[in-house]
């Protein structure tokens, strides 16, 4: 299955484990958009209100300031059940491939990625403005990456350490080296500098090659 929701599709996929109303739901994608695309300081409730296409007076009667909004549902909604969908997602994917060598899985890994935050920028956004601030978002992510990534991902890398291609490392800082060299070059190009003139195909390579040279066993 692919990983590749918009965030409409994303709060669809939130109804077995959260009940929302098809306003909340709509109230939700609207305050994504908009504090990902103004910032939680700059956005309003009319704004959200307008986009939502509910009267501001929906919002306040369950939410009495766009704090409690964030806080009551936007980030919960993101870190208790997009974000755990999106890492099982996402390691179903890598971990069903038949991955021939190193290269082939560092490809998939960061061709995956890219698709993926394209898509959904606006929910990685908010993450990165947010949750590094409030330690109870924190928490929720990192139980998720703890339970349901780290292990999976050690077990593939030492797979490729056992077939002599990748460089004797311990396992977790050979994930921590990926993680941030593929996520360092998405958010560069998707969300802090995604007006300058990328050449995506050639940064991908060049991504790809740094890696490549530095897991490698020689």
């Amino acid at each position: 299955m692919s990983n590749q929701f918009s965030i409409e599709e994303l709060l669809k996929l939130t109804d077995e484990d959260v009940k929302m109303s098809e306003k909340q739901k709509k109230v939700v994608e609207a305050a994504i958009e908009i504090f990902a695309d103004k910032g939680f300081a700059a956005a309003s409730t009319s704004e959200i209100a307008k986009k939502a296409g509910v009267a501001e007076g929906t919002i306040f009667r369950h939410y009495q300031t766009k704090k409690d909004l964030l806080f009551s549902i936007v980030m919960p909604t993101i870190t208790k059940f997009i974000a755990p969908f999106l890492v099982r997602n996402f390691l179903q994917d890598v971990t069903n491939q038949n991955h021939q060598d190193l290269e082939q899985m560092l490809r998939f890994i960061l061709e995956n990625r890219y698709e993926f935050i394209k898509k959904n920028h606006p929910v990685i956004k908010i993450l990165l403005q947010e949750v590094f601030f409030h330690e109870e978002f924190r928490g929720e992510l990192r139980k998720v990456v703890l339970e349901h990534a780290v292990e999976k991902l050690k077990q593939l890398i030492k797979h490729f350490q056992e077939k002599g291609e990748m460089v004797e490392m311990p396992p977790e800082t050979v994930l921590r080296m990926i993680i941030t060299t593929i996520m360092g070059f998405l958010i560069g190009r998707f969300i802090i500098l995604p007006d300058l003139d990328w050449d995506d195909e050639a940064e991908k390579e060049y991504t790809i090659q740094f890696l490549l040279h530095g897991l490698m066993k020689e």
